[in-house]
């Protein structure tokens, strides 16, 4: 579904990308690994085209993505839970699920359908539909940013920290949320500073170091590296 290859972007003299490959197939949950300031976040904001891309090509269901805006990529079929949730705290819960629709052609029935099972994840979700969002605590605003996301029908779900700054039972409920919608089919690119937790739910992981990856393999094998997980994953 998604095939990066060689990608190279700079933010003005340094080069937070040094030829990024990686690949998602679809149905897929993989996960992008690293420290802070490793580059995770540039590499997810270059699929949806927020930042400028040096070389390299990003594929997306064969379709070159480099060199088309934000604007022209997001409609793709393309959604993201971006990092430090980013919903409109001046919105209720309700118009900031509907904005989620906006990137689709408007289908009554659909909506009507993921509200639902949006609803079914997130059952505070619907207790607190007409409450302001940014009333709502850090955990039920990921919720709701998920919730957004879905809203989009995507094909490709790209999540972007989703675990930072929640306490470690939200963090667990979160979690139990995306295995749920990857038993649904659902691909998707998760970027995440927990690795273990991350590890734990995806079928590949990729582990990214100063703009450039020095690891890949099957999860279960990544949980296993003790070495690389005390290396480049901060584990004790």
């Amino acid at each position: 579904m998604l095939k990066i290859s060689d990608l190279v972007s700079s933010y003005g003299l340094i080069k937070a990308l040094k030829g990024v490959s990686l690949h998602v197939e679809k149905g897929e949950l993989v996960s992008l690994l690293g420290a802070n300031g490793a580059g995770k976040s540039t590499l997810l904001k270059s699929i949806i085209g927020l930042v400028k891309i040096d070389a390299g090509n990003i594929i997306y269901e064969g379709e070159e993505l480099v060199g088309k805006t934000n604007y022209q990529i997001i409609p793709k079929g393309i959604a993201i839970v971006p990092e430090g949730r980013k919903i409109l705290p001046d919105m209720t819960v309700m118009e900031n699920l509907d904005l989620g629709t906006f990137s689709r052609k408007k289908d009554k029935a659909l909506d009507k359908k993921i509200l639902e099972s949006v609803f079914e994840y997130f059952p505070r979700m619907h207790e607190r539909k007409n409450q302001m969002a940014g009333t709502l605590s850090g955990g039920e605003q990921q919720m709701l940013a998920i919730g957004r996301a879905l809203m989009a029908d995507p094909r490709l779900l790209i999540l972007d920290e989703p675990s930072m700054g929640l306490a470690p039972v939200i963090v667990e409920q979160v979690f139990a949320i995306i295995k749920k919608i990857k038993a649904l089919g659902v691909t998707m690119l998760l970027v995440e500073q927990n690795a273990m937790m991350a590890l734990k739910v995806s079928d590949r992981a990729y582990v990214i170091n100063t703009g450039e990856i020095v690891a890949e393999d099957k999860a279960a094998n990544l949980l296993k590296d003790d070495m690389l997980l005390k290396a480049y994953l901060g584990k004790e």
